[in-house]
């Protein structure tokens, strides 16, 4: 028995109960493609993906409790280290053909898959080839965003975020950011590096609403959800 329904907290987010098993999923936006091998489930006239938690740190964070996502259909959504784009197509499917998703990574062979599998593929997505920690390199093609979300493998993860809020994140829009502490400091405690990073956050006019560990798919990981408050 195949059945599907609303997550319940999340737009654009869903449940699909196959054979007693509850997978979480977005709805397909580009019907009959696999973007990494996940399973897919028509219901009537729809398509799902399953999104999986080992393979993603933002579906890790809805199964280990985060109360707040941050993106809605229609948002323009800017991702810093979108990689091959497994966690981006999700994005994807959640903020729909009203929306869009600019992706940007510096490792060229990650972005030529991401460009090949979701943005040559989607109306709602474009791959842009830069470093993020040189914004106004891409300010220009982005403009302003409601939600930016940030996976990179470099220290200074929450300066680098904070640099690209200033010139591209409306006022009071969210932020997500995977913080990863052995990329940042492969010898600190954990806790001390997530500390450290959430301290750049909040002297840089964040106000940080939410963290789940995330440590049951990633270890030394935690996803921490903000809302940009600059002063005026």
């Amino acid at each position: 028995m195949l059945s599907v329904e609303k997550h319940g907290r999340f737009d654009g987010v869903y449940w699909v109960y196959s054979d007693g098993e509850r997978i979480l999923a977005t709805r397909n936006l580009d019907k009959g493609f696999r973007v990494y091998g996940e399973r897919l489930f028509r219901v009537n006239d729809e398509e799902y993906r399953e999104w999986i938690p080992y393979r993603s740190k933002l579906a890790a964070a809805i199964l280990s409790g985060i109360k707040e996502i941050g993106i809605r259909p229609g948002y323009r959504v800017l991702y810093l280290g979108i990689a091959s784009g497994t966690t981006a197509s999700h994005v994807s499917d959640i903020i729909g053909e009203k929306g869009m998703l600019y992706g940007v990574d510096f490792a060229p062979m990650a972005l030529a898959q991401f460009k090949r599998n979701v943005a040559e593929r989607r109306r709602n997505a474009i791959a842009i080839y830069a470093d993020a920690r040189f914004p106004m390199s891409y300010k220009f093609v982005v403009g302003q965003t409601e939600f930016i979300y940030c996976d990179i493998a470099q220290p200074e993860q929450a300066k680098i975020l904070v640099e690209n809020a200033r010139l591209m994140l409306k006022v009071e829009g969210l932020v997500m950011i995977a913080i990863k502490a052995r990329s940042i400091d492969s010898v600190e405690e954990p806790s001390r590096v997530y500390k450290q990073e959430i301290n750049v956050l909040e002297s840089n006019d964040f106000v940080v609403l939410e963290k789940v560990d995330l440590g049951k798919y990633e270890q030394d990981h935690i996803m921490v959800l903000a809302r940009y408050l600059p002063k005026r």
